[in-house]
């Protein structure tokens, strides 16, 4: 009978990650990820529906929102079983439920739900292989975040390699994947820089410290507004590093997540690292100390969220944007009307608003695979029959797939949303 896809988020789109992957002889359902994204309004996007009773499991890649963001609305009706590592499971905790106190009111499921999820979730390790069904999975390292796994499934003589997100370089918290000529015969992978490759990472970091330096040695105050999970732990740890001696300051969901990595030594690359920038950096605690913080020439402050749109970052760049000896880094992508993406073209934080005089940068710190890496990857796989491009914009997934069918000869597909294949 054969395995059918069929793309429920994620086609063409960057965000809400969401593939279901059919056995039709046996009747095995299994879902790749199953995430959100946000419209301008910040009100969440929800993947296609498929009836949870018709589910047998969710393979969960990583505790970003738009890979683990919808998971519960699949226990809503039905107990299936979701798959992940312990980090990922407690990490998606606390990602969801913060979700939930900010957009609940639009969401189809509340935090029982996400609580019969976690109840019926299969903790798997790295390497270790299972069955689901018919279905034969292994678990991978993509490189992305701290715990974030690729899966081979196997399906008779059928495999395919599922992504999520990768990267190939060693960061701070995580060594980059290591495919070591695995043997796939369809590959679905995410295509978000499949346009363009990212600078040189060496020269981002020493760009960004000189910056931060600067900064400081004028007199100024660094706010560096980062995504909570994993960009700011991998910041503060950068700054352990190579500016130890420097009052660093951090704030919001960015120290609860640096206090669970922490508990979970074994996927940490740097663990080290973060076990300094506990020692010698500060926690925020409450409006007192941020009101001190904000009068504290050469202060660095690292915060949610990352794109300006909510959190700590708020209440400190209302009281640092109008000095210009201050600085706001950013170092997290920038989505289009977004608070930070205006910020970068505009100047100002809103339409019309004042231009912020405080010193603003950006700097590369992706921990997505750009499209050079993502090129080498698909090279590296044997018995290659065909590539499914997800979780890009139109040009990213059109520029890779056809280098891919150029240089490569492999069939590449751009599946819209919607969209059943038949493997």
């Amino acid at each position: 009978m054969g395995i059918e896809l069929t793309v429920l988020g994620a086609g063409r789109e960057v965000g809400r990650a969401a593939i279901l992957i059919s056995d039709m002889g046996s009747g095995t359902n299994i879902v790749l990820d199953y995430g959100v994204s946000f419209d301008e309004d910040d009100r969440p996007l929800l993947p296609l529906t498929v009836p949870p009773s018709k589910v047998t499991a969710i393979l969960i890649t990583h505790a970003h929102l738009d890979h683990i963001g919808a998971t519960p609305f699949l226990y809503t009706s039905a107990r299936p079983m979701a798959v992940m590592n312990r980090l990922t499971s407690e990490l998606g905790r606390l990602m969801v439920k913060d979700m939930l106190r900010l957009s609940g009111y639009y969401l189809p499921f509340e935090y029982p739900e996400l609580m019969t999820m976690l109840e019926n979730t299969k903790i798997v390790g790295l390497g270790e292989s299972f069955w689901v069904g018919n279905i034969y999975i292994e678990t991978l390292n993509s490189g992305h975040i701290p715990g974030a796994f690729m899966y081979r499934l196997v399906s008779g003589e059928h495999s395919i390699l599922y992504t999520g997100d990768v990267n190939t370089i060693d960061t701070r918290l995580s060594r980059g994947l290591n495919i070591n000529g695995i043997e796939v015969n369809t590959l679905i992978m995410e295509s978000t820089y499949g346009m363009y490759d990212h600078p040189d990472r060496r020269r981002i970091e020493d760009l960004f410290i000189e910056t931060v330096r600067g900064v400081v040695e004028d007199g100024g105050i660094v706010l560096i507004p980062a995504f909570s999970l994993a960009r700011s732990q991998e910041i503060l740890a950068i700054l352990a590093e190579k500016m130890p001696h420097s009052n660093v300051y951090y704030d919001g969901m960015a120290k609860d997540i640096l206090e669970l990595f922490l508990r979970y030594r074994e996927f940490i690359y740097r663990y080290d690292l973060l076990e300094k920038v506990y020692k010698i950096f500060a926690t925020v605690r409450g409006s007192e100390m941020r009101k001190r913080i904000c009068k504290e020439p050469g202060s660095i402050i690292v915060t949610p969220a990352g794109m300006l749109k909510g959190g700590p970052v708020q209440y400190y760049i209302k009281r640092l944007w109008s000095d210009p000896r201050n600085a706001v880094i950013l170092v997290s992508y920038q989505a289009p009307t977004t608070p930070g993406r205006r910020l970068l073209i505009e100047g100002s934080l809103e339409s019309g608003g004042p231009r912020v005089r405080a010193r603003v940068f950006w700097f590369d710190f992706s921990s997505h695979a750009g499209a050079s890496d993502l090129f080498n990857l698909i090279k590296s796989i044997r018995n290659l029959e065909r590539v499914v491009l997800v979780h890009g914009g139109e040009d990213s997934i059109y520029s890779l797939g056809y280098h891919i069918k150029e240089e490569l000869g492999i069939e590449f597909i751009a599946p819209k949303n919607g969209e059943k294949l038949a493997l």
